[in-house]
């Protein structure tokens, strides 16, 4: 799933309070509070805070901390310094805090809310928000500030409801604005996009998600020269996140691809991911995607056949009609696929989210661990295909009766996890000339995590292809699961026979409706980077892209030769 543009915040709503200090919550093994700060201190950073001297304010609550006086608004005060001096993380520490002295403060849990949106940590922001949302139902930023922790999550329904219900409340709401913007962007709704972001800048010019909207938008329209303008402004403002330079990189980059301009191009790219490569690298680097799927693939290497799959029959029925994992690499055309399958009314999807979470933490955290799982008797099997159909329905869906379609390019990485579970399942897995994967997820963007981490690097984005499909092929030799391998230029040179093919092997009726992908795209609960491309609607344009940069990328590709071989694409 793709990773929406980091802002600069237009509004924070609640940010400081100063007042009589509320009795604390008791909170065992926390420190007791201090001393509270005399009024007349309070009282003069209030002062400061309403003449918009926040320097000033920032400076009296250091020094009133200094002097051992301990209160709400000193720590939040404290905090937004620190955020600003980019130590969001010591900012958390202050923030938690203030939050134990001030359970019910609104300024104090809104900008706890924020700061943890600034550390990426999205669910544990959209909690605070949502208590945020108990205390004062009615604020608007809260809202909009739940729909940014919700989209940085994936869930653009979800975000989308918030920022609605924020402008429901005030019209003029920025950070809902420019949130509706990103989604109407990213799903290919660039008209929509554009008019919601120059509602934005017209109130605020540098909003950096209206901008990037904007620019989109202007990209969909031809008026490249606007959106190169646009995005090297962007690009030069010093006040702009790191990650959003790399955004404004990465689509400055698709502006000069279309220009015929490849040296700045592939320099753009490069330089994006370069910048995500350091921001990403404390969390990401050394968490070995790559080498724990070659490590599984040589554990069923060296233990042939142990791995088999339990008959279908030796397990009890799941709730779907039929169930199906459609997998293969990212950008190998998984989502063109599950947009055509539920022009089906039979086909019920479930769009990238993680329900075999359960049975990973327990067999497919070492790649040692695929001995227990060899080892899984019916009692554990039915236990996790039990605790997946679970999560199924906290996801909001009823497979009851349905063709059943989970949609995860990188369970290809757990099939040893598949297969043992769901034996009866079918698998389709998407086909895509490697080069073109590989060089599209290189300059495309995703939510970060340790696999996607490897795609930021064209070297090691190839071998991560290599280690996935290897160790995807010999599963596939082993399997007692029915596989079917769908070639996307096959698809989209004749979409009609590959889908009566398809629905053929899923046991659903081909249906005129499944060609439509276009309309179903924009009721996306999760938007990847193939969403604006479907808006719309089918397309023979996009293989290649890789060529005009042939010799930039011919020996960080060498991995990929022998797979070009094996699934029959040429060599030039």
């Amino acid at each position: 799933m793709s990773q929406p543009p980091r802002i600069r915040p237009l509004s924070a709503g609640f940010s400081y309070r100063v007042g009589p200090q509320p009795a604390p919550a008791a909170q065992p093994g926390a420190a007791p509070p201090g001393p509270p700060p005399p009024q007349s201190v309070l009282d003069a950073i209030g002062e400061k805070i309403a003449a918009r001297d926040m320097p000033a304010a920032f400076a009296a609550a250091e020094a009133a901390l200094a002097e051992g006086y301990e209160h709400p608004a000193l720590l939040n005060l404290s905090a937004g310094r620190l955020e600003a001096e980019g130590k969001p993380g010591e900012a958390l520490i202050r923030l938690q805090r203030a939050r134990h002295l001030a359970p019910g403060d609104p300024g104090v849990v809104n900008a706890l809310g924020l700061c943890l949106l600034a550390l990426e940590a999205p669910a544990e922001a959209e909690a605070v928000f949502r208590d945020l949302l108990a205390l004062v139902p009615d604020f608007a930023p809260a809202h909009a500030n739940l729909g940014q922790a919700l989209a940085a999550s994936g869930r653009l329904d979800r975000a989308g409801g918030a920022y609605r219900r924020a402008l429901e409340i005030d019209p003029d709401q920025l950070i809902a604005l420019a949130g509706l913007a990103v989604i109407a962007a990213r799903r290919g709704a660039f008209a929509e996009a554009e008019s919601l972001a120059d509602r934005v800048l017209a109130r605020a010019p540098d909003a950096a998600d209206a901008l990037m909207a904007k620019a989109r938008a202007e990209v969909d329209d031809g008026r490249l020269g606007e959106a190169e303008a646009r995005l090297r402004k962007l690009i030069a403002d010093p006040r702009l996140p790191g990650v959003g330079t790399a955004d404004g990189l990465n689509l400055l980059g698709d502006v000069l691809d279309l220009r015929g301009e490849r040296l700045g191009a592939f320099g753009a790219w490069s330089g994006g991911n370069d910048i995500l490569r350091r921001h990403y690298a404390h969390r990401f680097a050394g968490t070995g995607a790559v080498e724990h799927t070659r490590r599984m693939d040589g554990w069923l290497a060296r233990h042939p056949g142990r791995l088999r799959s339990p008959a279908a029959d030796s397990l009890p029925p799941g709730p779907a009609r039929s169930h199906v994992f459609l997998l293969g690499f990212p950008r190998s055309g998984t989502t063109l696929l599950e947009a055509a399958l539920t022009g089906s009314p039979e086909v019920i999807a479930l769009e990238e989210q993680e329900a075999l979470a359960d049975g990973v933490r327990r067999y497919l955290r070492d790649p040692t661990d695929l001995s227990a799982l060899a080892d899984a008797g019916p009692a554990d099997l039915v236990a996790f295909r039990d605790a997946y159909w679970k999560r199924v329905r906290e996801a909001g869906l009823d497979p009851e009766g349905k063709v059943f379609l989970d949609r995860y390019p990188l369970n290809s990485l757990k099939l040893p996890l598949i297969q043992r579970l769901f034996p009866e399942a079918t698998i389709l897995f998407a086909l895509r000339d490697p080069r073109d994967v590989v060089f599209s997820c290189w300059r495309r963007r995703f939510q970060m995590s340790a696999p996607m981490f490897h795609l930021l690097d064209l070297r090691s984005a190839a071998g991560f292809y290599d280690a996935a499909m290897t160790l995807s092929m010999r599963l596939e030799g082993q399997s007692a699961s029915a596989w079917t391998f769908v070639r996307h230029e096959a698809l989209l040179e004749d979409f009609t026979s590959v889908m009566q093919s398809i629905c053929q092997t899923v046991g659903v009726e081909w249906t005129e409706a499944m060609r439509d992908v276009g309309a179903r795209n924009a009721d996306r609960a999760i938007a990847t980077p193939s969403a604006a491309q479907l808006a719309g609607g089918l397309r023979t344009d996009g293989g290649g892209a890789w060529r005009p940069y042939a010799d930039r990328v011919a020996e960080p590709f060498a991995p990929l030769a022998p797979w070009l071989s094996r699934f029959g694409y040429p060599e030039s």
